[in-house]
C-alpha cells in the first residue's frame, strides 16, 4: 500500500495517545457556555465590563497539570484566546483586551507552560481564527447568527489576518517551545482567502516542530486540509479509521469530546461518566486518534468538582492499562467480537475487552456478557501467552494456525472489581 511515512512530529504526537482540553475566558463569568455573547448578542461595551471581574484567583496551572497527569495525560490545549477575542496572554500592545489589562494583571499563558513543565506534559495553544469583537465594532449577521460570522468586508478581513498573525507570532516567540497551535474558526468563512500559507509558515519560522490542526467543525468531520496541517479532527464526535493510501503527507487524528453541553462552563448536569470516558478513549485508540477530552473552568479558573473526580477515576483505570494506550497501534486485519478490538506494540498485542462482567452470583451483580471465549480472526503468529492487564492472571487459549482464529477464555472481573473495560496482554512469537 502506498501509505506516506510520518514525519517525526507526528509520530510523538500519536503516541501522547490522550490529552486534556481546556476552554477558559471571560465569558466563563456567565457560565452559559462559550458562545454566550453570540447566543444572547450582547453588545461588546456591555461583554466588555466581565474585564473588570475578572481575577483569575482560582486558577492554579500547577494544579491542573497535576491533575492531568494523574488522569494519565500527555498534553494540555488551553484556550489562549476563544472567538470573543479575550487573550489569556500578553498582546505586547497589539490591544488592551487581554489578562494583563484586569485585575489578574498576569500572563496566564507563561503560568501554564510553567505548570505543563513541571509535570511534564506538553502544552498546546489553542487559538481562535475567529473574532467577533476586534476593533469592537462588531455588528451581528442575524441571517448567519448560528456560525456568529461577523460582518466584515474582504478588505477589512484581510487588515485582520494581519493581526491574526501578530498574534500568533507572540505566542511562538514568547513561551519556548510548544507541542502545537490548535485553531479554530475558518469554518465561519468558508469562501474567504485565509491566508494560510503566512499563518502557518509563521509556525514553521519558530516552532518549526509544532504540531497543526485546524478544526473543521461539525459539518467536516475528519477532513483534511492545507498541507502544513497536521491532525485531522472529530470535534466532539468518534473517531473512524482513515484511509492514508495515497496521502501526500501522512496526518494523526484527533477526538475533541467536552465532558457535558458546554465546552465552556454551563449550567449543566448531563456530564460523561468515567465509563463513558474510558470507553471512547479506547475507541479512539482503537480508530489510531488521540482523544482529547475537555473541560471549563470556574469564572475564576478553578477546577470543578465532578471534572476533578471523574478524571481521577479516569487516573485509576490508566494505572491498569495505561501501557496499552501510549505507544500502541491498530491492528485492522485482526478481528474480533462486537465492540471488541486489538492494539500492537512489536510482540505484543492488546486485547480490549468490553462488556464482560462480574464473576459471582448473578442476583447480586449486573449481567453482561460475563465470561467465556473471545476470538481474534487472522492471527497467524503463535501465541505464547495471555494474561489480564490489571491482576496478571493467566489465560487460557488455543489456536488454529492454518486459520488463524485464536480462541482465549476470558475470566469475569473478580467479584468487587469491574473497571468497564478490561485488557489483555498477549505476548506472540
Amino acid at each position: 500500500m502506498n501509505i506516506p511515512q510520518a514525519l517525526p512530529r507526528i509520530v510523538q504526537f500519536e503516541k501522547m495517545g490522550f490529552g486534556m482540553f481546556i476552554h477558559w475566558g471571560l465569558y466563563s463569568q456567565l457560565e452559559q457556555g462559550e458562545w454566550a455573547q453570540a447566543y444572547q448578542e450582547i453588545p461588546f461595551a456591555e461583554y466588555r465590563k466581565l474585564a473588570d471581574n475578572f481575577t483569575a484567583s482560582e486558577f492554579d496551572a500547577e494544579a491542573i497539570a497535576r491533575l492531568a497527569k494523574e488522569a494519565g495525560m500527555k498534553y494540555v490545549v488551553l484556550t489562549t484566546r476563544h472567538h470573543d477575542g479575550f487573550s489569556l496572554y500578553d498582546t505586547c500592545g497589539l490591544n488592551e483586551f487581554d489578562a494583563l489589562h484586569t485585575p489578574a494583571k498576569r500572563d496566564l499563558i507563561a503560568e501554564f507552560v510553567a505548570g505543563c513543565r513541571k509535570y511534564d506534559l506538553v502544552p498546546f495553544f489553542y487559538h481562535t481564527t475567529l473574532d467577533w469583537n476586534w476593533r469592537r465594532n462588531t455588528q451581528w449577521d442575524t441571517s448567519v447568527f448560528s456560525s456568529g460570522t461577523q460582518v466584515m468586508d474582504e478588505d477589512e478581513f484581510q487588515e485582520y489576518l494581519v493581526y491574526l498573525r501578530k498574534s500568533v507570532e507572540i505566542l511562538c516567540r514568547n513561551y519556548g517551545k510548544i507541542g502545537g497551535l490548535w485553531f479554530d474558526g475558518n469554518w465561519s468563512r468558508p469562501q474567504s482567502n485565509w491566508q494560510e500559507d503566512l499563518l502557518y509558515g509563521t509556525i514553521r519560522k519558530y516552532q518549526p516542530e509544532a504540531i497543526i490542526v485546524n478544526n473543521t467543525g461539525l459539518n467536516a468531520l475528519g477532513e483534511t486540509g492545507h498541507p502544513e496541517i497536521d491532525s485531522v479532527t472529530y470535534e466532539n464526535n468518534s473517531a473512524r479509521p482513515m484511509n492514508r493510501e495515497g496521502m501526500k503527507k501522512y496526518l494523526a487524528s484527533e477526538v475533541c469530546k467536552t465532558m457535558n453541553s458546554h465546552w465552556g462552563i454551563g449550567t449543566d448536569i448531563n456530564f460523561l461518566s468515567p465509563l463513558q470516558v474510558v470507553e471512547q478513549l479506547c475507541h479512539s485508540r482503537g480508530c489510531g486518534a488521540n482523544y482529547l477530552l475537555n473541560f471549563g473552568p470556574t469564572a475564576q479558573g478553578g477546577i470543578p468538582d465532578y471534572e476533578k473526580a471523574l478524571l481521577q477515576l479516569v487516573g485509576k483505570w490508566i494505572k491498569w492499562y495505561g501501557e496499552a494506550i501510549y505507544e500502541t497501534r491498530p491492528v485492522p486485519e485482526l478481528q474480533c467480537q462486537g465492540r471488541d478490538f486489538v492494539l500492537r506494540n512489536g510482540k505484543v498485542l492488546y486485547y480490549f475487552t468490553f462488556d464482560l462482567g462480574i464473576r459471582g452470583h448473578v442476583n447480586v451483580t449486573a449481567v453482561m456478557q460475563g465470561p467465556g471465549l473471545r476470538t481474534i480472526d487472522n492471527l497467524k503468529e503463535k501465541v505464547l501467552s495471555v494474561a489480564w492487564m490489571d491482576n496478571g492472571e493467566k489465560l487460557e487459549f488455543s489456536q488454529e494456525p492454518e486459520s488463524g482464529i485464536t480462541a482465549i477464555r476470558c475470566t469475569g472481573f473478580p467479584y468487587g472489581t469491574h473497571t468497564g473495560v478490561r485488557i489483555m496482554r498477549i505476548e506472540v512469537e
